[in-house]
């Protein structure tokens, strides 16, 4: 088998096998296939693209390229959550502890902000002391005792897909939707997920831009799913503006703790109560979304949520006063409010305008590896729809610095558009996949 005849199969149209597939992604994870040949290939990809049979040959090639964590001997099922990206969405670190308070284990890996998308990772590590990256056995011991845990990738899952996405990355090839997937699948299926709820974003602050796009990816992964054994469903979600208020990592560090503790905001809140009920379902721990959903506002209501949510920070060595007391996380020195110029109806707050925004104040990074302000941000103070009056703010702007402040200002003067006819909110959700 050659690495060029495989190439040249794709190109005029073909459906690799899953030998063919094996074979190519084992040869690029070793060496043996240069990068050259892989950037081809992708590019192929992009053009021809993959049925969801490649596709699946595709994800557990890559899922197998590494470490694969099997969590079936410390429970009996482990659910996860993935979110495709976006702008302020720190949907993990409240629906984690409730879900866990419905009684189900959560096993979560997740990552860290790069670009105009936040991380968990960096927002948890606003919390003095919290470790994120626990080893394999810390991973597997904590799931087994306390029943959820959410950490970095710290073990070598899916290593053909770190290397196959860096070379993406400079080949014009990341927009393609078999390669999304693949990439998203199979680190969830190495670090050994048994259901999956995937929270795939759509809108100007997501890199699904369109509903049709994000659906054909929610499509794709769910039924990569469904061929590799998991149970997986898709909600599709809005990004056009930011989730909840604040963007930022202490700041949104809070905005979870609040949210946990009944004072969240509305959207958030619903956001959270509609994935946690999905995951109580896929969980098996309701028959149906509406019994879920009682489950998981009781958990709310009760406060066993927010119990899990120090139960789980205590476990990875955070300080519970800062949950305790959210207002000792860090705060930016200088804060500043942008205030609307005229009244009428807010029509757009673009929300990656507002994430890119907050990289320039620090909170986000450009490049893997740079350093973050946790205390900066953004707090968005109007949704799309809403009446708005001259002299209301808009945003507030937490940063380090004058010149930061004043660069932010001027970026985000665009955010946000103001017009006289009254406008429709935004929906939070376009639909489910099963």
């Amino acid at each position: 088998m050659r690495a060029v005849d495989i190439i040249q199969k794709k190109r005029d149209g073909g459906i690799l096998s899953e030998s063919e597939i094996n074979f190519f992604i084992k040869g690029y994870t070793n060496g043996d296939i240069p990068d050259y040949q892989a950037s081809a290939w992708a590019m192929t990809v992009l053009l021809k693209g993959m049925t969801p049979e490649e596709t699946t040959h595709l994800t557990l090639a890559m899922a197998e390229s590494g470490d694969k964590l099997d969590l079936s001997d410390v429970v009996d099922i482990a659910v996860d959550k993935h979110s495709s990206g976006g702008v302020g969405d720190k949907t993990s670190i409240a629906v984690v502890p409730l879900v866990r308070a419905c009684g189900l284990p959560v096993g979560k890996m997740s990552g860290r902000g790069l670009g105009f998308s936040g991380g968990t990772l960096d927002k948890l590590e606003s919390i003095p002391g919290f470790r994120t990256n626990l080893t394999k056995d810390e991973f597997i011991h904590q799931l087994g005792t306390l029943g959820m845990v959410l950490s970095g990738q710290s073990m070598d899952l899916a290593p053909a897909d770190g290397k196959l996405y860096a070379l993406r990355d400079v080949t014009g090839t990341v927009q393609s939707i078999p390669l999304i997937a693949s990439s998203i699948m199979s680190k969830k299926i190495a670090a050994g997920a048994q259901a999956i709820v995937l929270d795939v974003k759509t809108g100007n602050g997501a890199f699904m831009e369109t509903v049709d796009e994000a659906r054909k990816l929610a499509n794709l992964m769910v039924s990569i799913g469904e061929l590799s054994g998991r149970d997986v469903i898709a909600v599709l979600s809005d990004m056009n503006q930011p989730l909840g208020i604040e963007v930022g990592n202490a700041l949104e560090m809070k905005e979870a703790i609040e949210t946990l503790r009944g004072n969240g905001p509305e959207d958030f809140l619903e956001h959270c109560l509609e994935i946690a009920s999905l995951m109580v379902v896929l969980g098996r721990k309701a028959e149906t979304k509406s019994e879920g959903r009682k489950m998981v506002v009781d958990a709310l209501e009760t406060g066993k949520g927010f119990e899990y949510l120090l139960k789980l920070v205590a476990a990875q060595d955070g300080d519970l006063s800062f949950i305790n007391k959210p207002e000792k996380l860090p705060q930016a020195p200088i804060k500043s409010i942008i205030q609307a110029q005229k009244s009428g109806h807010v029509s757009q707050v673009y929300a990656r305008k507002v994430g890119e925004t907050a990289v320039v104040l620090g909170a986000g990074r450009t490049k893997k590896g740079e350093a973050i302000d946790q205390a900066v941000g953004i707090s968005v103070m109007v949704k799309v729809g809403q009446s708005i009056e001259r002299g209301q703010p808009l945003f507030v702007v937490h940063a380090r610095t004058d010149d930061a402040m004043a660069a932010a200002k001027a970026s985000l003067e665009s955010a946000v558009k103001i017009v006289d006819e009254q406008v429709d909110p935004l929906p939070l959700f376009y639909g489910l996949v099963e």
